[in-house]
């Protein structure tokens, strides 16, 4: 009954329209209250859920994505990968494939990809005679990238939620591989698509003006450099990597590219603020809700459950792949990694899935979650950036689902996808 009233609650709290972290927040609280436990417990777990000194790299993190995306980095990198791919065949959906895949492994966060680079290529793409439908939906869907290459915080929030004994550094670099293979996935059908609608190719601007292009944008693609490469090195903790990203992001966007104006350097500030005072409270509710899962044996019953309907690795694996898909279009990302983890992680490693593997695998059924209605947050931004109803953009997104899927059974199914750059550093 206890944990009937814990899901009830909490699905009550979600349709009414309670934001994600306080419906967690309730249902715990009520169902503390039905088993009689002490109210304290609930509040342990919920300052002990944010206790965390790795969460600290969450908020410098945001803060470089928000300093970049308003600091003039995203139409560097646009306008070099146009010059570097624009010249293949409907060359403008690849260069938002390419343009996704360096400014998501800076920015790591798939909204800020669809607001800054939707802005900049969706009306570009219009111009050129690209279909509004197909504009969206390369940029909505390649915004995953953000997600999956590192760095990303979503990865630092999986981290936590797998108990803490995760090496971020090498949550990174399996992010690496899977990353790039999706995006390989949507460049493919982002041309098949091109050449079945006829649309034309850039011309190639030449070798001086991509070089020129390249060392342009240079000074924003070594913000990741620094994040990733400071932890990789041993050089910074993550939260320091993440503070010296977010000042080199400061001064980048300062002194070199000159578009970090006051006005956009508050707004920054204030979304940043915004941003990380929601998944704090979403991961501090999440703590207690994570310990009553535990408490009603709710891994251990799933697991019995799925292995009674099959032994079979391969068969459970595609089980934990459409539960996380169907859960990833019905609510929030960070909300969806605290709560599956504990449950899906712990089955998954007792049929032989590394737990770094697991988590590409994670974030891959979430992120398309963000771009599937009824509540893709990636998909309602970039239908509002371009123009386009929802039902428009979503009668001709398929294809570019069909990729993700792809790139997903390879990592679901092929280790060495994730694992090959992990096992490098031991």
């Amino acid at each position: 009954m206890g944990l009937f009233i814990l899901i009830v609650v909490f699905a009550i709290c979600v349709v009414i329209g309670f934001p994600v972290a306080f419906a967690l927040g309730v249902a715990a609280v009520s169902s503390f209250f039905y088993e009689g436990l002490p109210m304290m417990i609930a509040f342990q777990r919920i300052i002990s859920g944010i206790s965390i000194f790795s969460l600290m790299a969450i908020p410098f993190f945001i803060f470089a994505g928000e300093l970049m995306f308003h600091g003039g980095i995203a139409i560097r990198l646009v306008h070099f990968a146009s010059a570097a791919v624009g010249s293949v065949r409907g060359g403008l959906g690849v260069v938002n494939v390419l343009s996704s895949m360096l400014f998501g492994g800076i920015s790591g966060s798939a909204i800020a990809d669809v607001s800054a680079l939707g802005s900049i290529l969706i009306p570009v793409m219009k111009e050129k005679g690209y279909d509004d439908d197909y504009a969206v939906n390369v940029t909505v869907t390649s915004s995953i990238a953000g997600i999956i290459i590192p760095p990303s915080h979503n990865m630092i929030i999986y981290a936590v939620a797998a108990g803490g004994s995760l090496s971020i550094s090498k949550l990174f670099l399996a992010g690496f591989f899977p990353g790039v293979l999706m995006c390989l996935c949507l460049a493919a059908v982002s041309y098949l698509v091109a050449v079945k609608r006829g649309y034309t190719s850039e011309v190639f601007p030449g070798f001086v003006i991509l070089f020129k292009n390249f060392f342009t944008a240079l000074p924003g693609l070594f913000t990741a450099i620094i994040i990733v490469g400071g932890v990789l090195s041993g050089i910074f903790t993550v939260t320091e990597s993440g503070a010296f990203g977010a000042i080199y992001a400061f001064f980048a966007t300062i002194i070199v590219y000159r578009a970090l104006t006051w006005d956009k350097f508050k707004l920054a500030v204030t979304n940043s603020v915004r941003t990380t005072s929601m998944v704090m409270i979403l991961i501090a509710c999440s703590g207690a809700f994570a310990y009553l899962l535990t408490f009603y044996q709710v891994p251990e019953k799933m697991a019995s459950f799925l292995t009674g309907i099959s032994d079979n690795p391969v068969v459970i694996l595609l089980m934990i792949n459409l539960m996380l898909l169907f859960l990833g279009m019905i609510m929030d990302m960070a909300a969806l990694i605290l709560i599956c983890t504990p449950i899906f992680l712990p089955i998954a490693v007792s049929i032989g899935v590394d737990p770094y593997q697991f988590g590409m695998l994670l974030m891959m059924n979430l992120g398309l979650g963000l771009c599937t209605p009824p509540v893709g947050s990636c998909l309602f931004v970039g239908c509002a950036v371009g123009d386009v109803r929802l039902e428009d953009a979503v009668k001709t997104i398929w294809p570019f689902y069909l990729a993700i899927l792809i790139a997903l059974m390879f990592v679901t199914f092929v280790p060495a996808i994730s694992m090959t750059l992990p096992n490098l550093i031991g």
